[in-house]
């Protein structure tokens, strides 16, 4: 793996634990976290012994506090547009094969909060924040804030947030669906590792199946999703790690998946 300036990356078995690493600015998100981050994760992307990924921000004060705001001085339409239609940290995530955790420790404002909407799994601890404040700057969320969110929470619970841009508390985050769980700070990263190796247990391609079959089905109607999900689900039987599963079962015991 390289070395990188404002992330770091953890292999911890099957586990990968990917930080944003800006403690001073509470990990906000400047041009090169995006470019280091879409490069780990074609690099994770590659690498079979991970089969799960876990993102967080360094420190217990923030997961990530939001754009780099000084990076929008100068920028005009056209730059910015540019910018996010290439590869960015959210679509990269979104996109990544792998199941991936956010775990919110502290602010998720801004693009953070769009940051974890883009992972599949979101765990916080109770002292975690959320909002998407970009109204309070004459701004819209850009990074996926009105689609994922509004996917996630319904229109309603979308239109209050972006609208208002106040911010909400994990036990809220938790009511709406925005978040999976929320633990305590001091048990936050034992839960998060704990349901990432229950995950990283299952088989590999299923797994990828999965994530395939259920982001489709917020991205189509319901008798393309129910062809999709046929097509994936005959996929399986073509794999090593079905019938491992299936000879498991019947042997009454625990199955060794290979991702084949």
């Amino acid at each position: 793996m390289a070395d990188y300036e404002t992330i770091t990356v953890e292999r911890l078995g099957a586990v990968a634990l990917l930080t944003i690493n800006r403690p001073d600015k509470l990990n906000a998100l400047n041009n090169k976290v995006h470019e280091e981050g879409v490069a780990a994760l074609e690099e994770l992307k590659k690498d079979d012994t991970v089969r799960v990924l876990v993102i967080t921000g360094s420190g217990e004060k923030s997961f990530i506090a939001g754009a780099d705001i000084s990076e929008f001085e100068g920028q005009t339409p056209v730059t910015q547009r540019d910018l996010f239609h290439e590869k960015t940290l959210f679509n990269s995530l979104d996109t990544f094969p792998k199941p991936v955790i956010a775990m919110v420790n502290g602010f998720c404002l801004g693009g953070g909060n769009e940051l974890a909407l883009a992972c599949d799994l979101r765990v916080c601890s109770e002292t975690a924040r959320f909002s998407q404040p970009e109204i309070n700057l004459g701004i819209i969320p850009g990074g996926g804030g009105t689609q994922r969110l509004t996917r996630l929470v319904g229109e309603g619970r979308a239109m209050e947030i972006i609208l208002t841009g106040d911010m909400i508390d994990a036990k809220t985050a938790e009511a709406i669906g925005l978040v999976n769980r929320v633990y305590p700070a001091d048990e936050l990263e034992a839960k998060t590792m704990e349901m990432a190796n229950k995950i990283a247990e299952k088989a590999p391609i299923a797994l990828q199946l999965c994530k395939e079959a259920v982001k489709f089905a917020s991205r189509s109607n319901l008798d393309e999703g129910l062809r999709r999900e046929v097509d994936l689900f005959a996929i399986c039987f073509s794999t090593e790690d079905k019938q491992e599963g299936v000879s498991a079962f019947l042997e009454k015991r625990k199955p060794v998946f290979r991702g084949k």
